[in-house]
Order: structure tokens, then sequence, then C-alpha cells
């Protein structure tokens, strides 16, 4: 296992960890809003038995840079991806994999580079829009409870509002406090002022995702609170190649609720292509 650090376009510095076989097809794994590399726990160890996974930390999240600005310039999430890629040395047969926010970024990779180097794309829980109005890009309830306090730089405010997300990320299981508590932990890290920046911009991915010349496979809760199933749908019935593979009544981060049938459903996607 390594971490490494590379400058993308504007000068951040985005910070990743490689583990797997080096030689083995890569997976990268983009977490979500107010996340970490960190949040796919013991499922990213399970993929790494079987290939080379590139688990990113995003712009201003744990410990990638933190510009004042540009989180509203698709051209710059776009860029992180591509430098990680070419620090790698991958230049085809990846694998892109988005949670939630995270399919946001994939999808501003997709419309700036193409598919030159990527074999495949996952959404999981996720979503390629963002803004009020845009197709595919409706937040859940349970995002819709946290704000506007998740921004709050009080402390106090922001474990509440934070708190109204509940067991959305892990689904009603006790066994699974450790991951809550480190998604909770990665959530107050970020930066206030990050948090809100995400939210300041308005994409719509819809002629990207309906041009996508690769298999796109999409994962997604039916009781999904954050991220709604229907954001889900909206891209497998807008990407040419794309299926969809919905848990009946589960939740957001799927890869904690049932980590061994979400690890099974990746690598089965990843065989097929």
């Amino acid at each position: 296992m390594a971490i490494r650090e590379v400058k993308s376009a504007d000068g951040t510095g985005i910070v990743y960890r490689s583990s797997g076989p080096p030689s083995a097809r890569p997976l990268v794994l983009l977490h979500g809003w107010s996340a970490d590399l960190r949040c796919w726990g013991g499922a990213a160890d399970d993929l790494a038995e079987r290939f080379q996974v590139l688990a990113v930390d995003s712009r201003g999240h744990g410990y990638s840079g933190a510009p004042p600005s540009g989180y509203d310039d698709p051209a710059n999430w776009a860029a992180d991806i591509a430098a990680v890629l070419a620090d790698a040395g991958i230049e085809r047969d990846a694998i892109l994999l988005g949670w939630s926010y995270g399919g946001i970024v994939l999808t501003d990779y997709l419309a700036a580079h193409g598919t030159e180097a990527v074999a495949g794309a996952i959404y999981t829980g996720a979503m390629a829009n963002i803004g009020k109005g845009v197709p595919g890009a409706e937040p859940g309830p349970a995002l819709g409870a946290a704000m506007p306090g998740v921004f709050e730089e009080s402390p106090g405010r922001a474990l509440r509002a934070f708190g109204a997300f509940g067991d959305a990320n892990t689904g009603p299981s006790r066994e699974r406090g450790v991951d809550a508590q480190r998604l909770f932990g990665a959530s107050l890290a970020t930066p206030p002022a990050v948090r809100k920046a995400l939210f300041y911009r308005t994409v719509d991915n819809t002629a990207t995702l309906r041009t996508l010349d690769i298999p796109v496979l999409v994962l997604h809760g039916t009781a999904d609170p954050v991220v709604p199933v229907a954001n889900g749908r909206y891209i497998a019935e807008t990407a040419p190649k794309a299926r969809g593979s919905y848990w009946e009544g589960a939740k957001h981060g799927l890869f904690l609720e049932d980590r061994a049938r979400w690890v099974a459903e990746v690598t089965e996607f990843a065989d097929s292509l």
C-alpha cells in the first residue's frame, strides 16, 4: 500500500492511496461529499485482492489540498482524476467508481477527457448531475433535513446537523457503529466552507451520459434518503450501455450495508468488461 500526492492542473495537491497488485486492472474509488478515501472501509481491502485500487481524497477533503475557490468548475474535478491516472501510469482499462457526489466527479472527468483510459463506470448511490431543476439531481430528505446546519462553523450546530443523516450511510445495524463514526469524523473534518461550496454549482452531464460508449453499472438502494433512487435510474436510463441493480430497502452506503454483495457485484461487472 502506498500514499501518493499529485498536483492537479490548478496546483491543488490531490492525495490518493494505491493498494493491490500493480499489474491488475485499475479501479478508481471516488468518495462522496464530506467524506474521504477511508470511507470504503473493508470493502476497499476486499477489492484490492483483485484490483489495483486507487482511493482518492477529493479536493477539499481528507489530505488533499483545499483551495479557497474553484469548486464550481467541472474542469477542476476532471483534472484531479486525470492527474491521478497520469501519476499512476494508467492509460487504459480503468474502472471509475463514484459514490454519491463522486458520481458527479466521475462524469465531470468523462465529459472533459472521454473514455480512452476508461473501460467502465460504476455509480453507487450516486448522481451524475447537480443543481436546482436539473434532471437526475433531486436531493433526498436526509440531505434536506441536514441543511443548512452542515455548513455551520459552530461545532455543536454542525454535529446536530450531521446527526440528521442517522443510519443513512450504514443501514440499521449496531455492528457498523465503527464505520458510522469514521464517516461522521470525516464529515466534520471537511472544512465548512468546502461543504458549502460543493453545492454552489449547477452541472447537467446528461449529454455526456447519452454518448457514453462504455458499460455502466448503477448500484442504488431503493430507500436511499440522501440520493434518491430516481437519480440512479436516470443514469441507467440515459447511458446507452448501462444496467441497474436496485437493492430493495437499502440505503445510501451499500458498501457498508452489505459489503459482500457490493464487492461481488462490482467484481462481476469488472469481469464482464
